[in-house]
């Protein structure tokens, strides 16, 4: 990302993040992330990283219903990471790291599952995101990825809804950019309207 984009990105988070779970967010994601629990599946003991945490969410209920369960969330915004920490009831088994989804601050092969939930569409360069994606996961990790998809399920949208906008990947072009990635598409789930799950898996 370049530094006025992330800049751009990172002020509208830190503002945004004391209030980002008031009750219509809040519900909704919790409906969110219970109808995505339908489709995880982790070995024991796994090791999972949430990209773009925002304020944990995620992670606490994976963490919940995952009891062996060790994870990192990342996040651009410093304020989005406060709250994280402030929240955190799984502390030392969940952490939460500033870092940018194009160089992430993680091993290779270092996790069994990646996450990523209503954050791709904020990506400057989206096969750099893949890539790191790609790189840190395990050899058969998978990744899920949530995000709208555009009225036409072929093609992509940009819209201006945040400071450098946003985009939506079609079903098929999200399969495209993990293929160019190393990862395979186990398939597409509508989970609330346009909101689809992705499920890839790396290659070994």
């Amino acid at each position: 990302m370049t530094a006025d984009f992330t800049s751009k990105k990172q002020n509208f988070f830190n503002n945004w993040a004391p209030n980002y779970d008031f009750v219509f967010v809040s519900v909704f994601y919790q409906a969110l992330h219970r109808r995505l629990l339908d489709y995880v599946t982790l070995p024991d003991r796994s090791q999972v990283l949430d990209l773009g945490c925002g304020t944990g969410k995620l992670l606490d209920r994976l963490a919940t219903h995952f009891p062996n369960l060790q994870g990192i969330g990342v996040d651009l915004s410093p304020e989005m990471l406060r709250q994280a920490r402030l929240a955190n009831r799984h502390h030392p088994r969940l952490i939460f790291a500033a870092g940018n989804a194009e160089d992430l601050p993680c091993g290779a092969a270092q996790f069994d599952a990646v996450f990523n939930t209503i954050s791709f569409l904020h990506y400057q360069h989206p096969d750099r995101v893949f890539a790191q994606v790609s790189r840190v996961l395990k050899p058969d990790g998978k990744f899920y990825l949530i995000d709208s998809i555009p009225p036409s399920t072929d093609r992509s949208q940009s819209v201006p809804l945040t400071p450098g906008g946003a985009r939506f990947y079609s079903p098929v072009r999200r399969a495209e950019l993990g293929l160019e990635a190393g990862l395979t598409c186990l398939g597409h789930h509508s989970l609330f309207d346009r909101i689809y799950l992705t499920i890839f898996s790396k290659r070994n």
